[in-house]
């Protein structure tokens, strides 16, 4: 598979992405916090929601996919619902946007087609551009229109990001547990403990990714050891972290 993202312009720590796959084969996305604007060759418009363990798919070869990933707290202006409507989902836009869902599948379209070359790589450094951009153009659009991100949503989760815990981050916010929790899962999708373990994992991923050895990256990101470290990934991805930095064999 080829996959290429950038830093989204306009949307504060929202990244675009595009992939072309070159086999058939699983395909294994992790949960990360964040809502997805996605749009598809094979299957159109969708919006991911939220996901509380990894979502497992198959690869069609040749099919393109282009994304916007909105950082956690942002999606629920984004779509006009809360995100815990759309916690492990995988929806059509046109059930939440109607005619304007159909009225942007047409400009991606359009600026998806494939005008020169066969080579996956060329296909993902042309259409994806134009493509990601039109996505990211409609989400700005409404996130104004919805006087942007709730910023309780972009403050618990840049504390939690940051490692803290869930009862100094409800004080720092000025909110007791329950209403943290009930204003988390409408923010994210689920309660703050459930999206702090997801993004404690990203940052363990990200330090092994580096090179880092799993023992320092369960002490630096505050894993009770290794072996703890091994449980809550096998939870939340469904395969231990050797697993996930093993690269694919062709």
């Amino acid at each position: 598979m080829v996959y290429r993202e950038r830093e989204a312009v306009g949307v504060r720590r929202a990244v675009r992405w595009a992939s072309v796959a070159s086999g058939d084969g699983p395909v294994r996305v992790l949960p990360d916090g964040c809502l997805d604007l996605l749009w598809s060759s094979r299957v159109g418009l969708l919006v991911a929601g939220p996901d509380r363990t990894a979502q497992v798919g198959r690869s069609v070869p040749g099919e393109r996919w282009i994304g916007l990933r909105l950082p956690p707290g942002v999606g629920p202006a984004v779509f006009g619902l809360p995100a815990e409507e759309l916690r492990d989902r995988r929806v059509p836009l046109a059930d939440l946007w109607g005619r304007a869902a159909a009225d942007l599948a047409e400009r991606i379209e359009a600026a998806a087609a494939d005008p020169t070359g066969p080579a996956a790589v060329l296909t993902v450094a042309g259409w994806s551009a134009a493509g990601a951009a039109i996505l990211e153009e409609v989400a700005c659009a409404r996130l104004r229109a919805a006087g942007g991100p709730d910023p309780l949503g972009v403050r618990v989760a840049a504390r939690l990001a940051a490692g803290a815990t869930v009862a100094a981050t409800a004080a720092e916010v000025n909110l007791g547990p329950r209403a943290l929790h009930r204003r988390s899962r409408a923010l994210f999708g689920y309660g703050p403990k459930t999206l702090a373990r997801i993004l404690r994992m990203g940052r363990a991923l990200g330090l092994a990714r580096a090179g880092v050895p799993l023992a320092e990256v369960a002490v630096r990101t505050g894993y009770a050891d290794q072996a703890h470290l091994t449980r809550e990934v096998r939870e939340l991805a469904g395969v231990p972290p050797t697993r996930l930095l093993t690269p694919p064999v062709d």
